[in-house]
């Protein structure tokens, strides 16, 4: 489905009975309920628009004004920021809450990446959060009423080194030990899963092993945003686009609301989730945090058949690709070298990661690329991300995720709704406080994160 346009006056008669009325939530557009959502779709309704040339679908969201106040406001409408505002509505019964996206929902990093998802951090607290996260993708679709394209295809990471092997047989051995699928393959055995990849790589980057993890794949960043943006409209949250935040008011220590380019918004609480402009924010609120920013860009290729279905990362040479369903190859970088907010890629990082996968997969050197672009990743200095309180009362914060925003998205949107509802953190969030910087009760994770996501 697109995104939301203005609701149209004639519904479908497929969508007359509105299931708010059993929620009781109030008609506040006096269409019978948010028929934007009201409806789930199936293969009925798909057959029944079909028949009537799909002009009656409704708009997925809805558009409003801002209220005067708001119980929560999430400031950032990316898979971040729309999940924790449909878990704060479905799962915890707060649904006086607004999402405010300075753009469009999802053009951030959420629509920028190369959708990896996995689990298999070295660390405990790591891995039951991305753990977590993946278990409620296993279920998505269904949960969302939206098929968000989750394909498990497996994700398998390169050795290129005796010392590569090593750390993977560590981070393997430990995420069996704390349940997490993983196994180590031979030169062999990635031969046969990968045909199309030369082993020894023109000598330059020699596979020796692997580690894969068959729960792993990817899905479709935006169909990710557009469903949780229709499942939190179906729940009352109010979808305010094109609405830049320009401050934030505080009065003895605690947020008052948020100053935006459509007026004073007045909020209980407030929740940050802005990814790389998560430094911006803080500053507007009058505190500091120890992330940077930098531009981190993926390219993809003319569309060709199928030929890859796995993603195969590499972490040495700063390098990831899969195959999406258009057919094309979808080709992530490593992170520039420079601290910067730029959208978009540079030539130097691109021919370098180019040339690792010309050597690993050389059919391909023939393929031209179509697109090049960047997003913007906030990084902690150990890798790992901060959720949770921040020194303004009633302000949480969920950000420096790095290169592992995309797969951590229903995972770090629960945590957060929790967080945000209960005013303390979840235990699966707890050891990613700020306060860990003071304490020193860091969570490296440079060896499972890198770039290579």
């Amino acid at each position: 489905m697109p995104p939301s346009a203005p609701i149209k006056s004639r519904i479908s008669g497929a969508f007359a009975e509105s299931p708010f009325a059993k929620s009781g939530i109030p008609d506040r557009l006096g269409l019978g309920g948010f028929q934007s959502m009201a409806a789930r779709y199936s293969i009925f309704s798909l057959i029944r628009n079909a028949l009537a040339y799909h002009e009656d679908w409704p708009a997925a969201w809805r558009s409003p004004e801002p209220k005067p106040a708001y119980d929560v406001v999430i400031v950032g409408g990316g898979g971040h920021g729309l999940a924790t505002a449909y878990y704060l509505a479905k799962e915890l019964g707060v649904r006086n809450v607004a999402v405010i996206e300075r753009g469009w929902l999802g053009g951030g990093n959420t629509g920028r990446n190369t959708t990896i998802v996995r689990s298999n951090y070295l660390w405990d607290e790591s891995a039951a959060l991305y753990e977590h996260a993946m278990k409620l993708w296993e279920g998505l679709s269904q949960d969302l009423n939206y098929n968000v394209m989750f394909s498990q295809r497996g994700v398998l990471s390169l050795a290129h080194s005796q010392h590569d092997l090593r750390a993977q047989s560590r981070q393997s051995n430990a995420n069996r030990l704390g349940g997490i699928d993983s196994e180590l393959l031979t030169p062999a055995q990635i031969k046969a899963l990968v045909p199309v990849m030369d082993l020894r790589a023109g000598g330059r980057y020699p596979v020796l092993g692997g580690a894969l993890q068959r729960r792993g794949g990817s899905a479709r960043h935006d169909a990710v945003a557009w469903g949780y943006a229709r499942g939190a409209d179906a729940l009352g949250v109010d979808i305010i686009q094109e609405c830049p935040v320009t401050g934030f008011r505080i009065d003895n220590g605690r947020v008052q609301g948020v100053e935006t380019a459509k007026g004073f918004i007045q909020a209980g609480k407030v929740g940050i989730a802005v990814a790389g402009h998560t430094s911006v924010m803080a500053n507007l609120a009058g505190f500091r945090l120890p992330i940077i920013s930098k531009p981190l860009q993926a390219l993809v290729s003319e569309p060709v058949k199928p030929v890859l279905d796995t993603v195969i990362m590499s972490g040495a040479v700063h390098a990831y690709i899969s195959q999406s369903d258009k057919g094309e190859l979808v080709i992530g970088a490593g992170t520039d070298r420079y601290v910067g907010y730029g959208q978009r890629g540079s030539l130097p990082v691109s021919e370098d990661t180019l040339g690792a996968i010309c050597e690993l997969f050389p059919s391909f050197r023939r393929l031209r690329m179509m697109r090049l672009w960047g997003g913007i990743v906030d990084i902690c200095p150990d890798a790992s991300p901060i959720i949770g309180k921040t020194p303004v009362e009633g302000m949480y914060i969920n950000c420096g995720w790095g290169t592992g925003g995309f797969k951590s998205t229903p995972g770090s949107g629960w945590v957060f709704a929790q967080t945000i509802a209960h005013d303390r953190p979840h235990d699966l969030n707890a050891p990613f406080s700020l306060d860990r910087f003071h304490t020193g009760y860091l969570i490296d994770e440079h060896g499972a994160a890198g770039v290579a996501h």
